[in-house]
């Protein structure tokens, strides 16, 4: 069954202290920003799978769903739960 938008959303997390709070791939040090510049670069999902093997298939998935919904204007992105000290995107 395909992943719906906001459990994809569920993999991007952001905490202030990893990266300077730039959103992440699922608690990883790996950004959002990155995986989208490498991709624009020409790397392609299975080249970069290769070289940071943490990281799946899913994850583009999440970072597509991300860029569509920061494109858009979705507020959804602005509310956020705080977990401890790690932030997760959470829809209603």
């Amino acid at each position: 069954m395909p992943a719906t938008h906001d459990s994809l959303l569920e993999r991007i997390s952001i905490d202030a202290d990893v990266r300077f709070g730039k959103p992440c791939i699922r608690g990883h040090r790996i950004t959002v920003q990155e995986i989208l510049e490498w991709l624009s670069g020409g790397a392609s999902q299975e080249q970069i799978l290769a070289d940071y093997p943490q990281l799946e298939a899913a994850d583009f998935l999440a970072v597509y769903a991300y860029a569509a919904a920061l494109a858009a204007g979705n507020n959804n992105l602005a509310r956020m739960k705080r977990y401890s000290h790690h932030l997760t995107i959470h829809s209603e």
